[in-house]
C-alpha cells in the first residue's frame, strides 16, 4: 500500500552548441520531446540553453545528449557548484513601450550565464534567472544601464529586505536605499504634469486666439521651454540613450516628433527670412509640441496610478503578515519581531489577532477567519492539533501555537512569492505581441518619412508645412504602450483575483489554457473525497482472538504510509505493537508483514490473487456489500484463509456534485480515475455526476491515460492531491494540485487550490476565461488603434474631406489609448466568479 515516495522528475539545464537559426531550437525541442520520460524542453535561442523537464526512472541525462548528438548538436548540463543558479528581481527605470521591454529582455539575455530574463511592463520588473558563479549582479546593471535603462535590485515582499545573490554588493544596497527613498513614479508624473499644464494652457490659448499680438512667437516660446526641458526632458535623455546604442522606443517617437516641431518653431521665430526665402509659409508650433507632452505625460500619470492597482492581490498579501508577534521563552512572554520568530517557538495569539506564523495549536480552542487565504468565507474552528495559517485573523478565544513554518517558508511567503513569479509571467500569446513590438518603433519612423516625402511631392501647396506635420502626427500618435500593457496588465489582474479566491495560479500559460481545455481528469481520493479515510467497521471471520488479530493488523499496518494505513492505525490506536519482520509493499494492491512467523496480507481482492488465496463466494458477496456503500474493503488473510474484512470509508466533498455538474456546463468531457475498485469507482461517479471512470489505475495508468487523451487531441485539465499524481499532473496541458495535497503534487501543478475544493476549479476556469477576453480585446484595440489612427495621421482622408489631423489631438488618443487599455483588464477585478 506503499506510494513511490521518491520525486522521480528532475528539471535540468543544458548549454547547446551547432545552434544557428529558429529551425535548429525547434529541432532541438522536437528531439529532446520524443524521448520516453521527457514532459518538457524548451530552447532558450538567445542563450543557446534548453531546459528539459524529465522523469529519472525512465531516462537520463546521458541519453538525452547522446539523442541530441545524433541530430546534429551538442547538449551538456550547465555545470553548477551548490545552489549557483539563482532568480533575481529588479526594478526596472526607463522603459516607456513594448519595445523597451524586447530591448531590455534582449540585453540581459546575452550575457552569458543568464538563463532567462523576463520583463513585466506592467509593474516594471525584471526577472533575471542566472548562475550566481559566472554572472555578478553589477554585470547584468551595467549591461542594462549600457543600453539605455537602469536595473534597481527588488526590495523583499515580505521581509522588507533586498533581495541577496551569492555577492551581494554595496552598491546594490545603496540602490535599496535609494529605492526605499525615492518618490513614487505616480508623484513625479504628477508634478510635471501639473508644470506642463500651467505653462501649456496659456501657450494654446495665444496660439488660438491671440497670436497676432506683438511678439505672440517669443512668449509661446519661453512658456514652452519648462515644458520641453523640465516636464518633457526624460523623452529627449531617453531617445538619445537609444540612439547611441542603435535602438527607438516610444520615447524615440514623441521626442522627435516634439523636438521637430520645436526646432522648427525656434527657426521660424529667429529666423523667418529662411523660409520665405525658400518659398515657405512661417508657422511656428511651440503650442504642438508642449500639449502633446503634456498630454503623453498625463497619460503616463493615469496608466501608472492604473497599473499600480493589478497589483493590489499582491499588496493584499503583503498586508496580511503582522510585523510583531509573542512568544514565550524560558517562561517569560515577550513581543518580538517577526523575522526573529524561529521554529519550535510557543507563539500566543490573542482575540482579534493576525496569527503570526505557520503552526499547530498546542492549548486551547477559537474560530479563525482563512478567506482571505482560501477565499472561503465561514470561519474555521480550531482545537489542539489543527493547523493554523499565519496572517489569518482569530476572532474568538485565546490559544497557543508551536512555530512550525516562518519568514520564506510560511504558506504566505510562499503564497505571495507564486503570485509574484506569476504575474511577471508572459502568455504564450505574448510572443506575438513581442514580435511586432521589436519592429513597430522602427516601422513607424519609416513611415513618418515616407508620409514627408510623399506630401512634399504630390502634396498641395504648402506641401512642406503639410508634409511636416503630417509626419509628426504620425510620429506622435503612434502607442506601442498599449501593446505592451495589452497583455500584462490582464494577466497581473487575472493572478491576483485568482490569489484572492484562493486559486494558485502558478503562470501566464496556465492561466490562457485552462479556458480551451476540452477534458478534465480528476483522481478520487483527496479531490472528490475528502481524502481522510475512516474505518467504519471491521469483520472478523476467524475463530481466533480478536484482540490479537487487532494488534497484528495494527502493527503491520503501522509500517506503511497509505492513507487506508493511517486510517486503520488511528481505528486501532489501542493495540499493542509488535515486531514485524520481512514487510512489503505492493503498489495498487495492499502490503504484507510477518509476525511470529505467520505471514499476513492486507489489501485487495489483487494482492489475494497474486499469492494465490481462495476467497469464497460468501466473503465475495460480503465484499460486495461494502463496496456497494462506496466504500472500500481491505482483505486481512494469512496464506490459507480470510481472517477479516476492514470497512474503510472516504466522504464524499460537499462540493463535488455541484462543481462536476458546472464543470459539464463549460463544456468539459469528465473524467474520475482511481486506485479503489470498481464498485467503489461507480459509487462514486453516479453520486457525482460522472459518466467517465476507470478503477483500480496503478500510479503509472494515470500518466498513459492523460497521454492517451492528449495523442486524441484533447486539451487536458489534470486534478490530484498525492504523490502518485505528480508524474500525471506534470504531464497534462494544466496541472491543478489541491492545496492540501502533498508537496510534490503541488511542485508538479500549475494551479494549486489552496482549500482544496473542487469549485475552486470553477472560478480558475471563470478567472481564465474573463482573463483571456480582457487580452483579447486589449490587442484588438490596441492594433485597430494603430492601424486606423496612422493611415488618419498621415492624412488619408484629405484627398476626400480636406482633414488633417491635428499633433494635439494625436498626442491626446495615444496617451487615452494605454489608459483604456489599462482600465479594460482593471474591470476584471469587479467581476464575479
Amino acid at each position: 500500500m506503499n506510494s513511490n515516495t521518491g520525486n522521480i522528475f528532475t528539471k535540468t539545464t543544458f548549454d547547446i552548441k551547432g545552434m544557428s537559426c529558429a529551425s535548429c531550437a525547434a529541432s532541438i525541442e522536437s528531439t529532446l520531446r520524443a524521448i520516453n520520460g521527457v514532459v518538457e524542453a524548451n530552447v532558450n535561442f538567445a542563450t543557446k540553453t534548453v531546459k528539459v523537464n524529465y522523469d529519472r526512472e525512465l531516462t537520463n541525462a546521458d541519453e538525452l545528449q547522446s539523442a541530441v548528438k545524433n541530430s546534429g548538436y551538442e547538449i551538456t548540463p550547465v555545470k553548477l557548484s551548490g545552489n549557483s543558479h539563482v532568480k533575481k528581481s529588479f526594478d526596472i527605470r526607463g522603459v516607456s513601450c513594448a519595445s523597451c521591454v524586447t530591448s531590455v529582455e534582449s540585453t540581459l539575455n546575452a550575457i552569458p550565464g543568464v538563463s532567462d530574463a523576463s520583463v513585466n511592463f506592467a509593474d516594471k520588473t525584471v526577472r533575471v534567472l542566472f548562475d550566481a558563479e559566472r554572472v555578478k549582479t553589477g554585470q547584468l546593471i551595467d549591461a542594462v544601464k549600457n543600453a539605455g535603462y537602469e536595473l534597481i535590485p527588488k526590495i523583499d515582499a515580505v521581509s522588507g529586505s533586498i533581495q541577496n545573490s551569492p555577492e551581494q554588493t554595496e552598491a546594490d544596497n545603496s540602490l535599496a536605499g535609494s529605492k526605499i527613498e525615492e518618490k513614487s513614479e505616480y508623484e513625479i508624473l504628477r508634478k510635471k504634469v501639473t508644470v506642463a499644464s500651467i505653462f501649456s494652457i496659456p501657450l494654446v490659448v495665444i496660439a488660438m486666439g491671440f497670436h497676432t499680438i506683438p511678439n505672440a512667437n517669443l512668449i509661446m516660446f519661453a512658456l514652452s521651454i519648462p515644458v520641453i526641458f523640465y516636464s518633457g526632458i526624460k523623452f529627449y535623455t531617453s531617445a538619445w540613450k537609444q540612439l547611441k546604442h542603435g535602438r527607438s522606443n516610444m520615447d524615440s517617437l514623441v521626442a522627435l516628433g516634439t523636438g521637430a516641431a520645436f526646432v522648427l518653431s525656434i527657426v521660424n521665430t529667429f529666423y523667418p527670412e529662411y523660409l520665405t526665402r525658400h518659398g515657405f509659409e512661417v508657422h511656428v508650433y511651440f503650442e504642438a509640441a508642449a500639449v502633446v507632452i503634456t498630454l503623453v505625460l498625463l497619460g503616463r500619470m493615469l496608466e501608472s496610478k492604473a497599473t499600480s492597482k493589478t497589483s493590489s492581490a499582491i499588496k493584499k498579501l503583503i498586508g496580511l503578515q503582522p510585523k510583531t508577534a509573542r512568544v514565550v521563552r524560558n517562561g517569560t512572554e515577550t513581543e518580538v519581531l517577526i523575522s526573529e520568530v524561529i521554529p519550535g517557538d510557543t507563539v500566543i495569539v490573542k482575540p482579534g489577532t493576525k496569527i503570526p506564523v505557520d503552526g499547530r495549536v498546542i492549548e486551547g480552542n477559537s474560530v479563525v477567519d482563512e478567506s482571505m487565504i482560501t477565499g472561503e468565507p465561514v470561519p474555521v474552528e480550531k482545537i489542539t492539533g489543527s493547523k493554523v495559517i499565519g496572517g489569518t485573523i482569530n476572532r474568538t478565544g485565546s490559544f497557543r501555537i508551536v512555530a512550525e513554518k516562518v519568514g520564506k517558508d510560511s504558506m504566505l511567503s510562499q503564497i505571495i512569492l507564486m503570485v509574484e513569479e506569476a504575474q511577471g509571467s508572459k502568455a504564450p500569446i505574448q510572443k506575438l505581441v513581442d514580435k511586432i513590438a521589436s519592429v513597430f518603433v522602427p516601422a513607424v519612423f519609416a513611415i513618418s518619412v515616407l508620409v514627408f516625402v510623399i506630401w512634399n511631392i504630390f502634396g498641395p501647396p504648402p506641401s512642406f508645412i503639410y508634409g511636416f506635420v503630417t509626419s509628426v502626427t504620425v510620429l506622435v500618435i503612434a502607442c506601442p504602450c498599449a501593446l505592451g500593457l495589452a497583455t500584462p496588465t490582464a494577466v497581473m489582474v487575472g493572478i491576483g483575483k485568482g490569489a484572492e479566491n484562493g486559486v494558485l495560479i502558478k503562470n501566464a500559460e496556465a492561466l490562457e489554457i485552462v479556458r480551451n481545455a476540452d477534458a478534465i481528469v480528476l483522481d478520487k481520493t483527496g479531490t472528490i473525497t475528502l481524502g481522510k479515510p475512516e474505518v467504519s467497521s471491521i469483520t472478523y471471520l476467524s475463530d481466533g482472538g480478536k484482540n490479537y488479530l487487532n494488534n497484528v493488523i495494527y502493527s503491520i499496518e503501522k509500517t506503511s504510509e497509505h492513507p487506508l494505513a493511517e486510517a486503520v492505525t488511528k481505528h486501532l490506536s489501542n493495540s499493542e505493537s509488535l515486531t514485524v519482520k520481512n514487510f512489503d509493499s505492493y503498489t495498487g494492491m495492499g502490503v504484507s508483514g510477518e509476525v511470529e512467523g505467520i505471514v499476513y496480507f492486507i489489501g485487495n481482492e489483487k494482492l489475494l490473487k497474486a499469492n494465490g488465496i481462495e476467497i469464497s463466494e460468501y466473503i465475495k458477496t460480503e465484499i460486495n456489500k461494502i463496496q456497494s456503500r462506496s466504500k472500500t474493503c481491505l482483505i486481512v488473510a494469512t496464506g490459507n484463509s480470510v481472517l477479516a474484512l476492514i470497512e474503510v470509508g472516504d466522504m464524499i466533498k460537499d462540493s463535488s456534485a455541484s462543481a462536476i455538474s458546472e464543470l459539464k456546463n463549460f463544456g468539459l468531457e469528465v473524467y474520475m480515475l482511481t486506485g479503489d475498485n470498481a464498485m467503489t469507482a461507480e459509487s462514486v461517479a453516479k453520486q457525482t455526476g460522472i459518466d467517465n471512470f476507470k478503477a483500480e489505475v496503478l500510479p503509472g495508468d494515470k500518466l498513459e491515460f492523460v497521454k492517451q487523451l492528449k495523442a486524441d487531441g484533447s486539451k487536458v485539465i489534470m486534478v490530484g492531491d498525492g504523490i502518485n499524481d505528480s508524474p500525471a499532473l506534470a504531464e497534462a496541458n494544466v496541472g491543478i494540485a489541491m492545496g492540501t495535497g502533498t508537496d510534490i503534487a503541488m511542485d508538479s501543478a500549475d494551479v494549486v487550490l489552496v482549500k482544496g475544493d473542487l469549485d475552486h476549479i470553477v472560478k480558475a476556469i471563470k478567472i481564465s476565461i474573463q482573463t483571456t477576453t480582457a487580452i483579447k480585446q486589449n490587442l484588438f484595440w490596441a492594433f485597430i488603434y494603430n492601424l486606423i489612427g496612422i493611415p488618419i495621421a498621415a492624412g488619408v482622408l484629405y484627398p476626400f474631406t480636406g482633414y488633417l489631423l491635428d499633433p494635439m489631438i494625436a498626442g491626446g488618443a495615444m496617451a487615452f489609448s494605454s489608459v483604456s487599455v489599462v482600465m479594460n483588464s482593471l474591470r476584471v477585478k469587479r467581476k464575479q466568479v
